[in-house]
């Protein structure tokens, strides 16, 4: 059941990430690392999916011959990790060298397979019916199949060491946020998919020597598939991450608009020049603007506008009681100064003669913590009492 469940993932994440590659691939049709990505993609996810149960039966009939989704699986995972190398080999090197490298990789991995082939006829395994989990097990017992599984099991393992190193080199020098996630994730993959050919090469041994290896399903199916999906991950998140991040990024300006609001509704009643535009209504100002950040960014502007405006309301007396004058700048501080300034400007008072106390905060070039500041004197604004 959790075989089925996670070749069923596995199976629908890499064809979802075929589709998700496609339009860049039609944008891109010469760039060798987006047809070796793309070709990666379809193999993993046809890789999972001839071998479910659902289809295999039916392909293997329709193919005339038991378990032959064995070898269509292990032809797609030596393709799949072919694409893999060029891919890293491409993203890793200068053109020229990587075009050398990846001819070069291609006609091994090439070799590989079509001696796997040949081999797999030459054996000939069991043409029992069997599911995808025990038409291996089925055929261990053979040990030619089981010589031909270990030639199979060092394609991968070579292919899989590779791409750990140049995936791991790849990773510390990635200067992208996403992208070096996503080589971190490929290193993971590959370590878990080595741990699983470790597994089959044991199991391989111990059947041969008697054991029974039954209880070890589980173990090497979860890191089998759990590393393909920990590659495919890495392989997709450099193209759809930064849009989280852009999402989030979003989410978190529209909050500090949304938390900013009451300060500068307080502020524009009293000084009502500050506004560039006329403020929407509470009801409609609850809506995305579409121009958030500029929207942002005037808000920002506009409150400290209107900090200039009072300035020569705010003496020394309206320092909290207790207060030492150099004491560091707070948050509450502020919004306390800025309270006075507003009361005593409703209230008709005359301009302090002596010196004015300016608003401190955090004016800089940093126009991110210009926004944190003033979030967390608009917060303090309005728990702050109304007297």
């Amino acid at each position: 059941m959790e075989y089925q469940f996670l070749s069923w993932t596995c199976a629908v994440a890499g064809l979802s990430a075929f589709l998700y590659k496609l339009p860049a691939l039609s944008r891109s049709r010469r760039n060798p690392a987006m047809i070796a990505l793309c070709v990666y993609f379809l193999c993993s996810g046809l890789s999972f999916l001839v071998d479910l149960d659902a289809f295999r039966e039916h392909i293997c009939r329709f193919l005339a011959y038991p378990n032959i989704t064995t070898i269509l699986v292990q032809a797609a995972v030596v393709v799949l990790t072919a694409a893999q190398q060029v891919v890293l080999i491409h993203w890793s090197h200068p053109p020229a060298e990587a075009r050398l490298r990846t001819r070069r990789r291609l006609l091994g991995f090439g070799i590989a397979l079509s001696v796997l082939l040949v081999m797999f006829y030459v054996v000939d395994p069991t043409r029992h019916p069997a599911s995808a989990e025990s038409a291996l097990l089925l055929n261990m017992s053979n040990p030619r199949y089981a010589a031909y599984l270990c030639c199979y099991l060092g394609v991968c393992t070579a292919g899989q060491l590779s791409a750990f190193r140049l995936s791991l080199r790849y990773a510390r020098i990635a200067n992208r946020q996403w992208l070096r996630l996503g080589m971190w994730s490929v290193t993971a993959g590959a370590t878990l998919v080595l741990l699983y050919c470790a597994v089959r090469y044991a199991e391989i041994a111990a059947t041969r020597l008697g054991f029974d290896t039954a209880s070890w399903d589980s173990l090497y199916w979860f890191t089998g598939d759990i590393g393909s999906l920990l590659q495919l991950f890495g392989w997709t998140v450099p193209s759809w991450g930064p849009r989280l991040s852009a999402a989030a990024r979003w989410l978190e300006s529209y909050r500090a608009y949304r938390r900013l609001r009451p300060l500068w509704w307080a502020l524009y009643r009293a000084v009502p020049t500050i506004a560039l535009d006329p403020p929407p209504s509470p009801l409609l100002d609850l809506l995305p603007p579409r121009d958030l950040d500029y929207r942002l960014y005037r808000r920002v502007i506009e409150i400290r506008d209107a900090q200039l405006a009072l300035r020569p309301y705010v003496g020394p007396q309206a320092e909290r009681p207790g207060s030492a004058p150099d004491e560091p700048p707070s948050a509450a501080r502020e919004a306390l100064r800025l309270k006075a300034a507003l009361r005593a400007r409703s209230d008709n008072a005359a301009p302090s003669g002596g010196p004015t106390v300016a608003f401190p905060g955090a004016r800089n070039e940093d126009f991110g913590k210009e926004i944190v500041w003033l979030t967390r004197v608009a917060d303090s604004f309005r728990k702050a009492p109304h007297r």
